[in-house]
């Protein structure tokens, strides 16, 4: 990792940082763009280690944790990465010599809005431990535009506000437009012969998502390892838009648009109407599903083992309910894409998956009607009625 050496490099990197990001004299910079020059200008020193951490994993074929939550609670980073690089001292004096308090400059971070409660942040300090201890773990989530709400008392009454946590962006993720996955949705599914004695599944007529990651350092502290939060976005295919535009339907191409648009728009929609209900639902496949796709695709390119041996190299982690359609999703691949049968699918996702409950509430314990299930998710559906029986 690359270190600013004193305040003088610091105050020398800063300025140019400033410059390129927002083309201003230093006196005209806002309270803001201080924060965020500085926040690029930490990345930027751990940019070679989360390359270099990444690395060591795929080549020394480390065990990896993949702990998918629907929420991470993450608080402010600015003054914890600061100092899991060991520069906050000479980030403070170098910019109490430019005319800046560190101090009054770490409050313009605004909380991202990924997590509410106590879920959120025990999975945030997960990760957080995992980067501190040098172990291979990672984490999975949704990038959520407005997050939960902001709460406001108007005449005595709750108000909930948009929370637009993104307003000003956010420096600390990559958007890796080149890792996007498709997540599908509805259509048919049925199983048919496949003339050797054998049924494969044929799902049809599906809509299909676009799941672009955006990735998150996780620092250690002054080890040098960099994990790494993955959120994904939810996007309309442009294939599905044209689709619908080309059979003269423009309604149903925008409703097809905001339906997709609405999955990573807020954490935790309201679900007291069978729209919502149907939205976390969505919600909750898209982030597996896409979330186990990358995970996937990086074993078979980095690690090259045999998808039966899938569980000596990866675990992934359920945190409460959520995410508990990465076991049907996990069947589904290894069955559909990768040519197992039921009984080795079985035996690997079991060996694979380990999950942790964290209360008997019901708002934990979600349930969704066998008739909404089957018409949005019906391949998932096949799977589940046979894990059932």
């Amino acid at each position: 990792m690359n270190t600013w050496q004193d305040k003088e490099e610091f105050k020398k990197i800063f300025t140019v940082k400033a410059h390129i990001l927002w083309e201003k004299e230093l006196q005209d910079l806002t309270p803001n763009e201080v924060y965020q020059t500085v926040a690029y200008m930490v990345r930027d020193l751990v940019s070679e280690d989360w390359i270099r951490t990444n690395q060591i994993y795929a080549e020394e074929k480390a065990k990896q944790v993949y702990y998918f939550s629907i929420e991470f609670l993450l608080g402010r980073l600015l003054q914890s990465n600061l100092i899991g690089v060991g520069m906050e001292d000479v980030c403070r004096d170098g910019l109490k010599d430019l005319g800046w308090d560190l101090d009054k400059i770490i409050p313009e971070e605004r909380d991202p809005g990924l997590g509410n409660g106590g879920l959120g942040r025990l999975a945030a300090c997960f990760i957080d431990s995992l980067a501190a201890l040098q172990l291979p773990g990672h984490g999975c989530s949704i990038r959520y535009q407005y997050g939960l709400f902001n709460q406001r008392i108007i005449d005595d009454q709750q108000v909930e506000l948009p929370d637009n946590w993104l307003v000003n962006g956010f420096p600390w993720e990559v958007k890796k437009v080149d890792k996007a996955v498709n997540v599908r949705f509805g259509g048919n599914a049925y199983m048919r012969p496949d003339g050797e004695g054998n049924l494969e599944c044929v799902y049809e007529k599906y809509s299909s998502v676009r799941a672009v990651p955006y990735d998150v350092p996780v620092i250690g502290y002054h080890n040098h390892t960099v994990n790494t939060l993955r959120l994904w976005r939810a996007e309309y295919s442009q294939e599905d838009m044209y689709r619908e535009l080309s059979m003269g339907d423009r309604h149903r191409a925008f409703r097809y648009k905001n339906s997709v648009q609405l999955i990573s728009r807020f954490l935790y929609p309201e679900d007291s109407t069978e729209e919502g209900r149907k939205l976390r639902l969505m919600q909750e496949y898209f982030m597996v599903s896409a979330g186990l796709q990358s995970i996937v695709r990086y074993y078979k390119k980095k690690i090259k083992e045999s998808m039966y041996d899938f569980d000596h190299y990866i675990a992934l982690h359920i945190n409460d309910t959520h995410p508990a359609l990465i076991i049907p999703e996990l069947m589904r691949i290894l069955m559909d894409e990768e040519g197992m049968n039921w009984e080795d699918a079985w035996k690997v996702t079991v060996r694979s998956v380990a999950y942790t409950n964290h209360t008997v509430l019901p708002e934990a314990m979600e349930k969704w009607s066998i008739p909404m299930f089957k018409e949005l998710l019906p391949r998932i559906y096949l799977i589940v009625d046979e894990i059932n029986r």
